[in-house]
């Protein structure tokens, strides 16, 4: 009789939904099943925007609790959203809901933070692009007295395999995010923490991912039905290096698109890359697994259109994104352009008000049907896709043959096709559940299932129905649109 393939569990929480996956991964096998989804919805309170973290490590308990039903993992592995985290107090309790990073509260931090250490010693030392809700602004823009009264710091994946396994500590794609990890010696930078005046004694033990965290605890297994033994492994905690791991790719002349709320963009690296023309550009260092650098750089993502939808339908016009993306593909194209990271598109709002007042401020017409203002929006990310893709190739002295677009954006074939014309380089799209199936693989290698990152993305590729979108049409447009919006 042949052994059935082991089921690892994914517990996969983005910035507006997560996910329990169980998955089946053997050789030549890889095969997922959604157990269980939820939403993810901030709440403000008294001003502030925050995490409904308890609420997201009940919805994990209950994916888990659902798949202990009918299956028996062989571990769990957990990956988030990055830069937030939770303050814990002497007990090693939660000192309050961790802030949202879309929260005001960093406003004007990272300029008064530049002010005292300079953006050449930041950028020396951790490679971060600056971004103004990085864990260093938004850990100065703490009270002293939250600060001295904390003595731990878990980010968000951290903090829920915290409450798993009674185990801390921060697992390194991750911790790369924070804008307080040393890129060059694979440490907490204590220095750089000491001039923003932030307690080094807050920053946790390291961890590698593919590590073993911990077993669950009782009160775990219990709220789970799991056995106790069940580990917990270190995946590649921030839900890009996951992705990253999930790309199909044969060769390493790739570059990647892990579109969700966010687009993060770039190549994959041996070394990071901390040259002033980098630092200029504003691209970042983060780590991935093996060693490899993620040299990206943010770009917003399908958090525009999530925006426009639910505005539209808090207004009474009921918007269906699939007809949108219908219609909007018979638009008139090259009518409009928005630069995608301008600060106004970063809170929640009125997105689409926000969209014509941005093409009225630039001397643009401005669109007046949901289509225009989506064909906009699609038609600006294409373009953002080109520059960063560009620049990352420019920078990094490396050559892109394909461009890999993983996560929810794979399934938006207008995306695609417009972000192989507009770069002029061949897109394949999916796996949609890249950030997921990069998380059960590295607990499957942790198994000892599968092997290195030519093994684990040989059998995604395999074992996915991938689709590519060849360029079609000139450049010219596109040069013509770009040297406007620049």
């Amino acid at each position: 009789m042949t052994t059935p393939p082991p089921v690892f569990a994914a517990v996969d929480i983005g910035a507006s939904s997560g996910r329990v996956i169980a998955g089946r991964v053997a050789p030549g096998v890889l095969e997922l099943d959604e157990v269980h989804r939820f939403i993810n919805r901030p709440v403000r309170v008294r001003g502030t925007l925050h995490w409904d973290i308890l609420g997201l490590y009940g919805e994990a308990l209950e994916g888990l609790r659902k798949l202990a039903t009918t299956s028996t993992p062989a571990s769990i592995g957990i990956d988030t959203w990055a830069v937030d985290y939770g303050l814990l107090d002497a007990r090693g309790g939660l000192m309050g809901n961790p802030v949202h990073y879309r929260d005001t509260r960093t406003d004007g931090v990272m300029d008064r933070v530049l002010e005292s250490i300079p953006r050449s010693d930041v950028y020396g030392v951790t490679g971060l692009q600056f971004l103004p809700f990085n864990t260093l602004y938004q850990l100065a823009a703490e009270s002293g007295a939250r600060l001295d009264e904390a003595t731990g710091l878990l980010l968000i994946p951290d903090l829920l395999a915290y409450w798993l396994t009674d185990c801390s500590g921060a697992e390194r794609t991750n911790a790369s995010t924070t804008q307080l990890y040393d890129v060059r010696t694979g440490t907490w930078s204590v220095e750089l923490a000491a001039r923003a005046g932030i307690p080094a004694r807050l920053l946790p033990p390291l961890r590698d991912p593919g590590t073993v965290i911990g077993p669950l605890t009782c009160d775990a297994a219990e709220a789970t039905g799991l056995d106790p033994d069940t580990p917990v492994v270190a995946v590649g905690s921030h839900d890009t290096a996951s992705a990253v791991v999930g790309v199909p790719a044969t060769g390493r002349d790739f570059a990647y698109i892990s579109c969700g709320t966010w687009s993060l963009v770039g190549v994959e690296l041996d070394k990071p890359v901390l040259t002033p023309e980098s630092r200029e550009a504003n691209f970042t260092n983060e780590v991935g697994v093996d060693g490899t650098i993620r040299y990206l750089r943010n770009v917003m993502g399908l958090w525009l259109l999530q925006e426009c939808v639910r505005v539209w339908n808090s207004q009474g016009h009921p918007a269906d994104l699939p007809t949108l993306l219908e219609q909007a593909a018979r638009e008139t194209p090259f009518r409009f352009v928005i630069n995608p990271d301008d600060p106004e598109f970063l809170p929640p709002g009125d997105m689409p008000a926000r969209i014509a007042r941005y093409c009225r401020r630039t001397g643009q017409p401005t669109p007046e049907t949901p289509a225009a203002i989506v064909r906009c929006v699609i038609e600006s990310l294409a373009l953002a896709y080109r520059r960063t893709v560009r620049d990352a190739a420019r920078l990094s002295g490396t050559q892109v043959g394909t461009i890999h677009l993983v996560g929810g954006g794979a399934r938006n074939t207008l995306l695609c096709q417009l972000t192989a014309d507009a770069c002029g380089i061949p897109v394949v799209a999916g796996p949609v559940e890249a950030t997921a199936i990069g998380n059960l693989m590295m607990q499957a290698r942790a198994a000892g299932v599968v092997g290195d990152l030519a093994e684990t993305r040989a059998l995604i590729a395999a074992t996915n129905t991938l689709h590519r979108y060849e360029p079609t049409g000139s450049s010219g447009a596109w040069d013509t649109l770009e040297a406007f919006a620049s």
